[in-house]
């Protein structure tokens, strides 16, 4: 039988939130942000969590939300690093054993076992899929003067979201040769997803499946009360 673990990032910053609390632990409904994703993932089929936060954050998710909450199936809340790729790898590096994992950017609360059964059965035949939604607008590509430079065609677009998940093996491997490049002072891409990493450090390609239109990244503080209305829609309160 398969295994699968679980890696949500919680060692963001608040900046574009216009506040001194970082996003991941903003009040949503009386519960921190984080809580949501972390609570989809103990009721989901994954049998490990790996919670990474910011190094002075250890302690309080640890007792303020890890114990509080009950969520029995994280093991392990490590410290993560100066960008979001070295906090991926110090996840990767903490699961105790899987097959599979599945990586998840906290500030997305309204993930559900939809989504997460999606992306483990594209895992486990394609070796690597990212959940995504295609666009609904029309995108320009502008030129370094803000001009519009051409428009895509939009029926090839999708908006990339998380979880994005990846056989243990092939993904593990692409964020340690990334890292030794980067350690040797090789150049590499900016790197944005974790998609990014194994397409470039293995040559695999990485499969689309659905999310939702809900699943929303909390960046600004109107994101808060989308996920509020959300939340209520779908009776996740409490």
């Amino acid at each position: 039988m398969c295994t699968y673990a679980a890696i949500v990032l919680s060692a963001g910053s608040g900046k574009r939130m216009k506040s001194n609390i970082p996003k991941q632990y903003m009040d949503l409904n009386g519960k921190p942000v984080i809580y949501y994703s972390l609570k989809a993932f103990q009721e989901s089929k994954v049998s490990e969590i790996i919670l990474v936060c910011g190094k002075d954050d250890v302690e309080y998710c640890t007792e303020e939300i890890i114990k509080k909450y009950h969520f029995t199936k994280v093991s392990a809340v490590v410290p993560g690093g100066k960008e979001r790729y070295h906090s991926v790898f110090e996840g990767l590096k903490a699961i105790q054993g899987a097959d599979y994992v599945l990586i998840h950017d906290g500030a997305r609360p309204m993930i559900d076992d939809e989504i997460i059964e999606r992306t483990m059965e594209g895992a486990r035949q394609q070796k690597a899929c990212v959940a995504a939604m295609p666009v609904k607008d029309t995108i320009k590509v502008a030129d370094p003067n803000g001009y519009v430079d051409h428009t895509p065609d939009r029926s090839t677009l999708w908006m990339i979201q998380t979880p994005q998940a990846f056989s243990y093996p092939l993904i593990f491997d692409a964020y340690d040769k990334v890292l030794k490049a980067e350690k040797n002072a090789e150049q590499i891409p900016a790197i944005t997803d974790d998609a990014m990493v194994a397409e470039y450090a293995t040559g695999c390609r990485v499969k689309l499946v659905q999310g939702s239109y809900e699943n929303i990244k909390i960046t600004t503080p109107e994101d808060i009360h989308i996920a509020e209305l959300f939340l209520r829609k779908n009776e996740k309160i409490g």
